[in-house]
This record gives structure tokens, C-alpha cells and sequence, in this order.
């Protein structure tokens, strides 16, 4: 008996230690996405007030993917953008991101008061963080269903197969991603 209850509890022990490497996976997804949105918000709010939205899509195309491939590098973890409606055809969400966002986008047209996350450790131990990004009253400047001439001659440039307008206030825009490879989704 006693070798029964020391053979269960040496199966207990694996399992504690993977939930805690899986809380402290999620936690570390958590802030390197503040991060990136914090670093993000900035650069865009800075660019706004010196040059208005036209100046924001330069933030936008050039800025957050260098902010991404600077955190992906610091950190191991591939970390970026992506949405069910994309502006960037290389910010496609693959299938499990895209059932993600559909659930965000059902949390969000229930009423959720928090953008939603997501945390999941796939089988063969890559794990995923996903959190919604909730379009604001100043993303309509370049994601509304109108826009100003001049930034829609802006997107026009930049992003000509641009998806990611007639948002409104309140609408899951996308989601900022991390996605640890299975040698470090199993830490």
C-alpha cells in the first residue's frame, strides 16, 4: 500500500510542476504582449500627434513588426498581430488562431467587460497566448468605415489588399500573439 501511494505521488509531482511551468508560460505571454501593446500605443500616439492618422499607418507598417521581431528575438517566442480581418496579408491568423478570434469576437459581441485571452499547450508541447485587441474610438481614424481621403489614399499605398475597415467602437479588431516553440512550450 504505502508503495501505491508513493508511485501516486510520484505521478502527482510531473503534473504540479507542468501546471506551474504552464501558469508561468502564460504569465510571461502576458507581459511580453503588454509590452508590445505598451511600446505600440506609444509609438502611434506619438505619430499621431505629430503627423495625424497618415503618420500612424507608417507606425503601423514599418514599427510594429520591427517592435514584434525585437521581442520575438529577446524572448524566443515568435510574437506578433494577427485578426480575422487583416490589413498585413503576412498577419493571416493560422487555423487555431482564427478559431481563437472567433471566440474573442463572440465574448466581445456577448458583452465581455475584459478583453479576452487565450493560453493553450498544444500536444506536442508549442504553447499560445492570444489577447484581443478591442478597436478604440481612435482606430476609426484608419479602421472606421470612413475615413479621411488622404488616409484612405494612405492605405490605398501601403496595404492594397487591405481587409481591416468598418470596424466600430467596441469591435474585436485582432489580437496580439505569442507562440513559444515546443522546446520552450514545455519548460
Amino acid at each position: 500500500m504505502k508503495s501505491m501511494v508513493l508511485f501516486l505521488l510520484g505521478l502527482m509531482v510531473p503534473v504540479a510542476a507542468t501546471a506551474a511551468t504552464e501558469d508561468a508560460r502564460r504569465v510571461q505571454s502576458a507581459e511580453i504582449v503588454e509590452r508590445f501593446q505598451e511600446t505600440l500605443g506609444q509609438r502611434l500616439k506619438q505619430a499621431l500627434t505629430a503627423g495625424g492618422p497618415v503618420a500612424a499607418i507608417a507606425v503601423c507598417q514599418r514599427e510594429a513588426p520591427a517592435i514584434a521581431a525585437r521581442l520575438s528575438a529577446e524572448t524566443g517566442a515568435r510574437v506578433g498581430r494577427t485578426a480575422l480581418r487583416v490589413r498585413n496579408p503576412a498577419n493571416q491568423p493560422d487555423a487555431d488562431a482564427r478559431a481563437v478570434l472567433e471566440r474573442f469576437d463572440q465574448a466581445i459581441r456577448a458583452g465581455v467587460e475584459r478583453p479576452p485571452e487565450s493560453f493553450e499547450v498544444m500536444r506536442d508541447g508549442q504553447a499560445r497566448y492570444l489577447k484581443a485587441i478591442v478597436t478604440q474610438p481612435i482606430c476609426l481614424n484608419c479602421h472606421g468605415a470612413t475615413v479621411d481621403p488622404q488616409v484612405e489614399q494612405a492605405l490605398a499605398r501601403h496595404y492594397p489588399d487591405d481587409q481591416a475597415r468598418g470596424y466600430a467602437a467596441g469591435d474585436l479588431r485582432g489580437a496580439f500573439f505569442v507562440h513559444w516553440p515546443a522546446s520552450r512550450g514545455g519548460d
